[in-house]
């Protein structure tokens, strides 16, 4: 473990990314680029649950923490994962504390939750190391509640207070979607949105977390005290470093056909 859930517990802020690939190798490349923590996502992205064992694999070495985001809250969907070795894991589209009450029993052995137990998993080092996950899994694990429905907006204050959820994270997408003010984050509806998820994390002594859209929306996600901050995503960073070096090469075409013209 690399601790990331004891050291938001301290008050650090502490950056992510997504990785979206299914691939190993941009794993291990973004989690050596400097990131606390990286997101698998099994939501969304390329991979299935058959690629997760390989980019945990990949990023066992690197600073970075892993963080899965599981397809819904099915408890085995949850403790597969959490077998694997993830260090968090983050459900999409909580509506009420029912649904992530839920939530945070998955991830919890008994009596603090209905996780299964099976030893012989990467997380307890194919049982070597069993004794040692199981007592301190509590106090390792990170549970992250995506806050993006109309509905949860009404349920924060009961979902920050469970044992067992840790981060309120906001998905800025789905939930101005919900709201119908899609793609619109300046829509004062959508601020006070995260300043209410913000202010219901705050109160229970939990962490609030985002996917910024743009870099540039740092300091004002950070200074209203979100702590948990993801920007960008191994396809993104693939994507765009494809786009400009093409574009660089067409560029550099371009001028030296204009200068030949200019010389004759």
């Amino acid at each position: 473990m690399k601790n990331l859930k004891k050291r938001l517990q301290k008050g650090e802020t502490l950056h992510g990314c997504w990785l979206n690939l299914g691939s190993s190798v941009t794993a291990e490349i973004v989690g050596m680029s400097g990131f606390d923590w990286v997101l698998i996502d099994l939501e969304h992205g390329a991979g299935v649950e058959k690629d997760v064992l390989h980019q945990l694999q990949a990023l066992e070495h690197t600073p970075a923490a892993a963080v899965i985001r599981v397809e819904s809250s099915q408890r085995q969907r949850i403790h597969r994962v959490l077998d694997m070795g993830a260090e968090g894991v983050m459900v999409p589209r909580i509506g009420n504390a029912m649904e992530a009450a839920a939530v945070a029993s998955g991830l919890h052995y008994p009596p603090d939750g209905s996780r299964g137990i099976a030893k012989m998993v990467r997380a307890s080092g194919f049982g070597q190391n069993f004794s040692d996950y199981y007592k301190n899994a509590k106090e390792n694990i990170l549970g992250i509640v995506q806050i993006e429905t109309a509905e949860v907006l009404g349920h924060l204050d009961a979902i920050a207070a469970l044992a067992g959820i840790d981060v309120l994270f906001i998905g800025p997408s789905d939930l101005s979607m919900e709201l119908g003010i899609f793609g619109q984050f300046d829509h004062p509806l959508f601020k006070d949105a995260v300043q209410a998820t913000v202010n219901a994390a705050r109160k229970a002594g939990k962490a609030a977390g985002i996917l910024l859209q743009n870099p540039d929306d740092y300091r004002k996600y950070h200074d209203t005290g979100i702590r948990l901050i993801a920007c960008g995503a191994d396809g993104t960073f693939v994507s765009e470093g494809a786009r400009n070096m093409a574009n660089k090469l067409k560029g550099i075409l371009a001028a030296d056909g204009r200068s030949r013209r200019c010389g004759n």
